[in-house]
């Protein structure tokens, strides 16, 4: 298990000792965390990181999964899909069932936090509870937020506005609502075996074992199969890029257990692929972190060609390893990657065939927009930051006389 201090070497000692003297005044508080999977997708991978740390720091942070079955999760996803803009009806039945299965689950956990931190619309209706049992409650959301189907986030207004404050990633996000809002964008864990260093004898097996040529340039899209991260887009601009330059694609990924569609994504997928034996599509299980990272190390160019994104934390592992990427200009993307300097920003399937190009034949170009994405997730989005914002919120909620900036 990584130690709190053994971060110290990349972010400054100072920098631990201050988590340690914020860490001191949550003595005797639970956190209790709160979301919708314990596997797969940006939310669970941070939780599973950065509980740890916490309680090495000496902070009582824990992490509950609610419980919900197919047609629930059917149901959430069009959630997080209208949120998204995409338009999409869910009807009147569906939303009373999504309560209820809410209802049920605050029935049936033990809601023991002093601070019961919420994580995304999944679960969003447990603040129902409040008015019952107390306790400091703080909303986080994880998704792109600029463009709601407005019906729905109408209906979530509601819970919501029940909640002492709300997290968003990025500044579009913010809402119109009489509540404090505060910015915290996610972060990657430059210890962790997704992120560390390898070594080449690790990643040469890695591409041998998927049939990858290490000698030609690779193209890799890292990300969930899922629509609005467009990897039937990508794989059209990989094949607009290999009319001119012999290249390799990656699509790589796992499922969430919340996502119903991801099969169905991974399918149409490979349609699109047809028989190109240049293009490898890897559906991986839960515990690939050392694959990804061997395929993101031996990448020439990195996509995230995404329609909507919260985040994009797969944006800022590629930066991390000092790689050139290429990403849709949407959601929190833009504040890791300034166009032209810290990687490229692209709004259409022919940009990105076109980027791809200019990349793979200016290597020195592409190696300059490498080095300032890694010093810009540097001093700002990895894990040791994400505490510090983590426990200046928590503090917040108790010392409302002082001024505690986020």
């Amino acid at each position: 298990m990584v130690n709190i201090n053994d971060y110290t070497p990349i972010v400054g000692q100072g920098t631990i000792d201050e988590l340690f003297l914020l860490a001191q005044r949550l003595q005797g508080k639970i956190i209790q965390n709160i979301n919708s999977t314990a596997v797969g997708g940006g939310v669970a991978e941070i939780l599973t990181r950065i509980i740890p740390l916490l309680r090495q720091l000496g902070v009582d942070a824990r992490w509950d999964v609610i419980k919900g079955n197919e047609r629930f999760f059917g149901i959430t996803k069009k959630i997080h899909n209208a949120l998204h803009g995409v338009n999409i009806e869910i009807s009147p039945q569906d939303l009373e069932y999504f309560l209820e299965t809410n209802r049920d689950n605050a029935q049936e956990m033990n809601l023991y936090g002093d601070i019961l931190f919420i994580h995304d619309s999944q679960p969003i209706a447990l603040v129902e509870k409040k008015k019952e049992i107390g306790k400091k409650w703080l909303w986080r959301c994880h998704v792109d937020f600029t463009r709601p189907k407005q019906d729905i986030m109408n209906f979530l207004r509601s819970y919501i506005e029940k909640y002492d404050a709300v997290v968003f990633s990025a500044p579009p996000f913010a809402i119109d609502i009489n509540l404090p809002q505060v910015l915290i964008s996610p972060s990657i864990d430059p210890l962790s075996d997704k992120n560390k260093e390898l070594p080449p004898e690790i990643i040469a097996p890695v591409l041998e074992r998927f049939g990858i040529d290490k000698s030609r340039p690779i193209i890799t899209q890292i990300s969930r199969f899922d629509y609005l991260k467009d990897p039937v887009g990508v794989i059209k601009a990989y094949k607009m890029c290999k009319k001119h330059i012999d290249c390799q694609l990656i699509l790589a990924g796992g499922g969430a257990t919340d996502d119903p569609e991801g099969l169905i994504v991974l399918e149409e997928v490979k349609s699109a692929a047809a028989d190109d034996p240049d293009v490898h599509i890897l559906l991986l299980p839960p515990a690939s972190d050392i694959e990804i990272n061997a395929l993101q190390r031996a990448s020439t160019v990195i996509l995230q060609k995404s329609l909507k994104e919260g985040f994009g934390l797969t944006v800022a592992e590629a930066l991390w390893k000092a790689k050139p990427v290429i990403a849709g200009a949407v959601g929190g993307i833009p504040i890791q990657i300034t166009h032209k300097y810290s990687g490229i920003l692209t709004h259409s399937i022919e940009g990105t065939a076109y980027y791809l190009k200019q990349l793979i034949n200016e290597p020195e170009y592409a190696k300059r927009l490498g080095e300032n994405g890694r010093e810009h997730i540097k001093n700002n989005f990895l894990i040791t930051r994400h505490l510090r914002d983590y426990l200046l919120l928590f503090l917040s909620l108790y010392y409302e006389g002082d001024i505690i900036y986020l």
